[in-house]
Formats: C-alpha cells, sequence, structure tokens
C-alpha cells in the first residue's frame, strides 16, 4: 500500500475520532437522552473545549474531501512520487496537531498549522497537472 493511501486511511480514523470525541464529551454533560433525541430544544452551550472541537471537526470535513479526492487521483494516474507521500503525511501531521493547537486556543498556531495542512494537499495536487 502506498504512502498516500496508508495517510488516508489514517485520516479516517482521526476523522472518526473528530466526529465521536466532542459528541461523547457532550453526551457526558447533557446525557443519553439528549445524544439519542432529536435535540430539536435549544441547549447552552457547550463547554468551550467541546465547541472547539466541535469546530476543529467541521473544519477537518472542509479540508477532507479535497485530500481523499486528491490521494485517489494521484494513486489513479499514477502519479505518486516523493513529494506527493510527504504531502500526505504533511496533510495528516498537520491535522493531527491542529486539534489540540485548537482546543487551547492558540490563534496564529493554528492558523499556520491549518495552511500547512492545505501545503500538503497542494504537494498532492501539483504533479497532476
Amino acid at each position: 500500500m502506498s504512502i498516500e493511501l496508508r495517510m488516508l486511511a489514517w485520516s479516517i480514523v482521526l476523522g472518526l475520532v473528530q466526529v465521536l470525541l466532542p459528541t461523547l464529551l457532550a453526551m457526558g454533560k447533557y446525557g443519553l437522552g439528549w445524544a439519542a433525541g432529536p435535540r430539536d430544544a435549544a441547549m447552552p452551550g457547550l463547554p468551550t473545549a467541546v465547541a472547539r472541537l466541535d469546530r476543529a471537526r467541521a473544519n477537518f470535513l472542509e479540508t477532507f474531501p479535497f485530500f481523499a479526492a486528491v490521494v485517489l487521483a494521484t494513486i489513479a494516474l499514477q502519479r505518486h512520487d516523493a513529494t506527493t507521500a510527504l504531502g500526505a503525511q504533511l496533510y495528516v501531521w498537520a491535522r493531527l496537531v491542529y486539534v489540540p493547537v485548537y482546543v487551547a486556543g492558540i490563534p496564529y498556531l493554528r492558523t499556520l498549522v491549518w495552511a500547512a495542512s492545505v501545503v500538503g494537499i497542494v504537494m498532492l495536487l501539483a504533479p497532476l497537472f
């Protein structure tokens, strides 16, 4: 299995963790009834860390489709090389670092780490042209 596909698999694991973690933490605060119900009623705000985890998840979901598409395209077109391998690793590691940086509320570092993940996507995209 190529490094790019391995990084895609790990990014899926990271995405699943990012989907589950804020939900489990919110469920701990609001209970199983809240988690299992339709959540129609307005509820009090989430604790800051949980809200940040949820926003980090939303941000991941904004970039992940681009990452997945470009990984699959580089593999399908056999355009993967050392640069695409590095780009895939950069994306995954940056997204992993992004979560605690976002939860800690470090604004400029958060943006820098996000930018590194986008650079990873661009590194994967470049050989397709």
